[in-house]
């Protein structure tokens, strides 16, 4: 038996028609280069996984999951997530938010960043019909049931703490930390956890990758002071 991928609606609206913010802010100052961090330091693994060029990460940016009244109702807007296989672009333009029933292709990692105690994002509230329209579902509840990332986290700023899930057989369950207190994610060959150190003149816990060896992954920045460091310890002075 041939199965064939459904083709995206062309009724529903795409992603330059919906709202790509929700009115909200970024809740603390680290956040924003928290993103950064993740992003800088784990580009180098994700080219060479896809040398096509075919993959896309998002950063506080909305996936619309349903159509709503209004529209930012029917999206989640996670601090830090990556999906595989989809053109970076879309027709030449830059991405202002990223559309399932358009992609059809879900996330493989999803990261929320937790600034309170992490209830909301743990939140399991099913979407459900009440009088006068529909619950709002939880966060937990959608990247489980609909979104569906094969690997959700949880980072609660405030505890310096992180928690992962693996979507296994259509349910979420609970992952443990390795011997270095990582999680391991296994497809990319990375493994995910707290380091504690200065990052853009910010002294701080951080998440940060590694690789399947405990190897830190290094930002463009760290890469090239080591190379600098190893060039003057050959007795070489480094170009300026």
């Amino acid at each position: 038996m041939t199965s064939t991928v459904p083709s995206p609606n062309p009724t529903l609206p795409d992603h330059t028609q919906l709202p790509e913010s929700d009115g909200s802010f970024v809740k603390n100052f680290q956040e924003h280069p928290q993103s950064i961090l993740l992003t800088d330091s784990i580009e180098p693994v994700l080219q060479e996984c896809h040398p096509n060029g075919r993959y896309c990460i998002g950063q506080d940016c909305g996936i619309y999951w349903r159509m709503t009244a209004p529209p930012e109702r029917g999206a989640e807007a996670p601090d830090w997530f990556y999906v595989p296989n989809v053109s970076p672009t879309l027709d030449g333009q830059v991405r202002r938010s990223y559309v399932l029933w358009q992609e059809l292709i879900p996330p493989f990692i999803v990261l929320e960043f937790a600034s309170g105690n992490g209830a909301e994002e743990r939140d399991r509230t099913p979407l459900f019909r009440e009088e006068g329209g529909m619950q709002k579902p939880g966060k937990f509840w959608i990247y489980e049931q609909v979104i569906r990332p094969a690997f959700y986290g949880i980072y609660e700023v405030s505890r310096a703490s992180i928690e992962v899930y693996h979507l296994i057989e259509g349910q979420y369950q609970l992952m443990t930390t390795n011997e270095r207190g990582h999680y391991a994610i296994a497809p990319l060959g990375v493994e995910l956890g707290i380091w504690q150190g200065q990052y853009q003149n910010v002294e701080l816990p951080w998440l940060r990758w590694w690789d399947d060896q405990g190897n830190l992954l290094l930002t463009g920045r760290e890469r090239s002071q080591r190379l600098a460091a190893q060039l003057r310890a050959a007795g070489i002075e480094p170009e300026v």
